[in-house]
């Protein structure tokens, strides 16, 4: 057999598996909501020194809209990937940002996370910050999170949207997933270390720059922080 069409088999084979273990893992976390308690699905993307091919992994959020604790907590609930220091204080930077910028919110529970890759793996480094604060807002907020748009960025605390490395990795790991539209942070499409142009136009999708969380959250929800 062909390599290129063993390669192509193996790569359907890891996406039937890794839709079977988001599915399992969101019939188990919705199968214990009750009353109000929500679930939002947010796409990330990462680069790996192992090839070009990017990663794509899913970050299940679930809030249990609880009275107690509060404030609110937020809790890592496993999954099969291991968060480094650098991955986690990341994603306490966008929760607090988001706490911040949902006001008229009752903060109080406890929101869940919990990280879905196609294969055990450890992640690390603030590049999901920008996406993972899209995630807790809209969570918070009762957004949806529209399909097919991904996004890549760091996270600051006054909302700026950061560069990160490895962009035209994590652009092909969205598109073998069917995004078609790829955010990236501003500034970073001209990059000399690389020909978005030509990527876009190859992999067919559109690739678009935002400067702020608030413009991503407007691109992946059609809604607004406040």
């Amino acid at each position: 057999m062909p390599a290129l069409a063993l390669q192509s088999i193996i790569r359907r084979s890891l996406r039937s598996l890794f839709t079977l273990v988001l599915s399992t893992c969101l019939l188990l976390v919705t199968g214990r909501l009750v009353g109000a308690e929500s679930v939002v699905e947010v796409p990330m993307l990462a680069a790996i020194q192992a090839n070009n091919l990017g990663v794509f992994e899913v970050l299940l959020l679930r809030w249990d809209h609880q009275p107690s604790p509060s404030p609110i907590t937020l809790q890592w609930q496993g999954g099969n990937i291991r968060p480094g220091q650098t991955n986690l204080s990341s994603m306490a930077l966008a929760f607090q940002y988001a706490l911040d910028h949902t006001p008229g919110i009752d903060h109080a529970g406890t929101v869940s996370a919990i990280g879905i890759a196609y294969a055990s793996t450890g992640t690390d480094g603030p590049s999901a910050g920008a996406v993972m604060t899209v995630g807790f807002a809209a969570l918070l907020k009762g957004d949806h999170i529209r399909r097919g748009i991904a996004l890549t960025g760091t996270i600051t605390k006054d909302g700026a949207i950061g560069p990160v490395g490895g962009i035209p990795d994590k652009i092909r790991a969205a598109a073998r997933e069917g995004y078609r539209t790829i955010l990236i942070p501003e500034g970073q499409r001209d990059d000399p270390r690389w020909n978005i142009n030509r990527l876009a136009w190859d992999l067919n999708v559109e690739v678009k720059e935002v400067a702020t969380v608030e413009a991503a959250y407007h691109h992946m929800t059609g809604g607004t922080l406040d």
